[in-house]
């Protein structure tokens, strides 16, 4: 079986950096499952490439190796090994790079690369840095980048594959005394950004390595998990694309197990915190951009939980006979080990092009979520539209930091100033710095609903101005400007999607189309899969 070819985005500018900040989602650390050497396969494929450098498009070799497991198993996480890209740039690319005083080239590199399993599929980034490589007089140029590669979790019975798909690599010259300039004979110092895409001669369409699948434990059948960490290619220049065909509204594939057997941080009540017949909790996931890094990350499940709720008719707006409009107004909650955030996720990037640079960080929420729905029905038809906003403080806390494989000690309090921020609608009645998603869903009776309500989940979106950080860095080494630098400020897309939300105390909702809406510890059954 051979795995479909990547998607490439519209703009294929710089797809080498990735990090996350995002409302209602989680990045779930990375968790790498390294096989023996017995049990393991290697791949090592030479493929062709085409480059887009400023002087024309020009060939070159990609040569990738890594070692995979030679079978895979439902529902356990694998990570692939020894992950290097070696790329030969032809004598025609070296002369655009040549300057006066350019001895050497180092290269950042961010490979697509398409995981398979029967009929769904997962993106993940394989990035890697490479040493400083002497510049030849003449004649090719060769490196080989080398980094960590997120893990991928197989939710079925059937073979995984991976397949290559566009590289994006980050060439920097040096060492030079200055910035990067115009020698001034029109020889070009500083190529930041070049983008490559397979030759449509490569070999198998790119496919790298198939692993056969094994069962797993009852109750891990379903698509295959996207990456840990790195999640799908990024996507330059705005917002997260959709990855699934069919109508936007459709709900995302649950996974039916058992709470215990599922990758994903607990999401339930407990005696603490006890449910009442009002209370909801929901999974949510999605993918967010970092426009600074002109990419999307993706990111896993987390848990909410909702409590209240109270249908109101709107007062200050004329009566209509034609249609009924209500409006209902709920609080959430983020809850990781009993307190209001998310658990600790990680954010891999390639700052300034080459640099790669890896941050855990925890979403913090600092006040109440506030979730408005409202509710439009037409008497004639009873056709139902229904527009929500949820509004929530947060800020993101790093607590920890490696720039190019070096821990940074960030120290206790590493976190941006202010709440991250959207542009709100309705700032008389909403003041403060906050997040803003929106969703909408539409129903005819009779038929499912398409798009997002509390109940049943969907798709929600909006944009975020990142503030600058502080606190970062311990000593006479103050880390604030580097992540101000690399992630800070506005025009950040976001999209998530929430699962379905269980009801623990309201038993009257189970129906032959509801029923198993929690499982047996009165969690979430559904688990969302994120939307690009």
């Amino acid at each position: 079986m051979r795995a479909p070819r990547a998607a490439s985005p519209r703009s294929r500018r710089a797809r080498a950096a990735l990090t996350s900040t995002a409302a209602f989602v989680v990045l779930a650390a990375l968790v790498p499952a390294t096989a023996s050497a017995a049990d393991t396969q290697e791949v090592d494929a030479a493929l062709p490439y085409v480059c887009a450098f400023p002087s024309g498009p020009v060939p070159a070799t990609v040569r990738i190796s890594a070692e995979l497991p030679r079978r895979a198993r439902a529902g356990e996480a694998f990570s692939p090994a020894g992950v290097t890209t070696a790329v030969e740039l032809p004598a025609e690319a070296v002369a655009g790079l040549a300057g006066s005083d350019v001895t050497e080239v180092r290269a950042g590199t961010a490979l697509t690369v398409a995981v398979a399993q029967d009929a769904a599929t997962a993106t993940a980034i394989w990035r890697g840095g490479s040493d400083p490589v002497p510049l030849p007089a003449s004649g090719p140029l060769t490196f080989t980048a080398t980094g960590d590669v997120p893990s991928v979790t197989g939710r079925g019975d059937g073979d995984l594959t991976f397949t290559a798909g566009d590289l994006a690599l980050g060439l920097t010259p040096g060492p030079a005394p200055g910035p990067a300039e115009d020698s001034g004979d029109g020889e070009v110092t500083d190529v930041p950004a070049v983008d490559c895409a397979l030759a449509e001669d490569a070999p198998d369409e790119g496919l790298l390595v198939t692993v056969p699948a094994v069962p797993g434990p009852a109750g891990t059948s379903g698509p295959p998990s996207p990456p840990a960490s790195g999640g799908p290619s990024p996507v330059p220049g705005g917002g997260p694309r959709e990855r699934q065909e069919g109508r936007s509204g459709e709900a995302p594939e649950s996974v039916p197990s058992a709470a215990a057997d599922r990758d994903v941080p607990p999401c339930r009540y407990d005696e603490d915190n006890p449910p009442t017949p009002l209370s909801l909790n929901a999974y949510v996931t999605g993918y967010a951009n970092v426009k600074k890094q002109k990419a999307a990350s993706y990111l896993p499940p987390s848990c909410v939980l909702i409590d209240g709720g109270e249908f109101q008719f709107p007062v200050d707006e004329p009566f209509d006979p034609e249609q009924l409009v209500m409006v209902l107004t709920t609080y959430g909650e983020f809850s990781h080990q009993g307190r209001p955030e998310t658990p600790p996720y990680d954010s891999t990037f390639l700052s300034f092009d080459f640099t790669p640079v890896k941050a855990t960080m925890v979403l913090k929420q600092t006040g109440p979520m506030r979730i408005d729905a409202r509710m439009t029905m037409r008497y004639s038809d009873l056709f139902t539209t229904t527009e929500t906003y949820v509004r929530v403080p947060l800020i993101a806390q790093v607590t920890a930091l490696e720039v190019n494989g070096v821990p940074l000690d960030v120290g206790p309090s590493c976190r941006t100033e202010e709440s991250l921020t959207s542009v709100e609608p309705d700032p008389a009645k909403h003041p403060g710095d906050h997040v803003v998603l929106y969703g909408k869903a539409e129903q005819a009776i009779g038929e499912d609903v398409v798009g997002y309500t509390l109940l049943t989940g969907g798709p929600l979106a909006g944009e975020v101005t990142i503030p600058a950080f502080t606190g970062c860095g311990t000593g006479r080494e103050d880390l604030d400007r580097l992540l101000t630098a690399s992630v800070s400020g506005p025009g950040n897309h976001i999209k998530q999607v929430q699962g379905q939300t269980c009801t623990p105390l309201v038993p009257v909702f189970e129906t032959p189309e509801t029923r198993g809406q929690c499982t047996e510890d009165l969690q979430p059954f559904q688990i969302p899969v994120a939307e690009r």
